[in-house]
């Protein structure tokens, strides 16, 4: 029995919606993976703003909090125990000469302890790695109100 011109027609027309419905199946998923990952980076923005404010901290827009540390916390989680970033931080707590003119200064203990409270949000099971750092530093109240 021979097949009509017009079954093999109606099958491409059959296979072109399947694929179709696939890829705009694909397209959906993938939208909702992102924004649930939205919904959790703007929850922990939201968790993070209310520990500064508590802390008296001043506290960036949820936005910018958002951009900065997503849902995971970024740059910030990546290995914050790890002998680079303790290197790059304590860099930044010296007087800002280059050479052989730079020195450690006595950095405010407030300062230091905002970076535990975002890592107390995203990575908190880093943060007893970074406490006992942060621990060790010889911290004062340096900063005037």
């Amino acid at each position: 029995m021979a097949r009509s011109p017009m079954a093999s027609r109606h099958r491409w027309i059959y296979l072109g919606s399947v694929a179709l419905l696939v890829a705009m199946l694909i397209t959906g998923l993938l939208s909702f993976a992102q924004l649930h990952g939205t919904d959790r980076a703007a929850e922990k923005a939201k968790q993070l703003s209310a520990k500064l404010s508590a802390a008296g901290y001043p506290v960036p827009t949820r936005d910018q909090i958002v951009h900065t540390l997503g849902e995971d916390g970024g740059a910030v989680c990546a290995d914050p125990a790890g002998a680079l970033n303790q290197a790059q931080w304590t860099y930044g707590m010296s007087n800002g000469a280059d050479g052989p003119g730079q020195r450690p200064v006595l950095s405010d203990r407030e300062v230091v302890r905002a970076e535990a409270i975002v890592l107390s949000v995203y990575c908190p099971d880093r943060l007893a790695a970074v406490q006992d750092r942060i621990d060790d530093l010889d911290l004062r109240d340096t900063v005037r109100e």
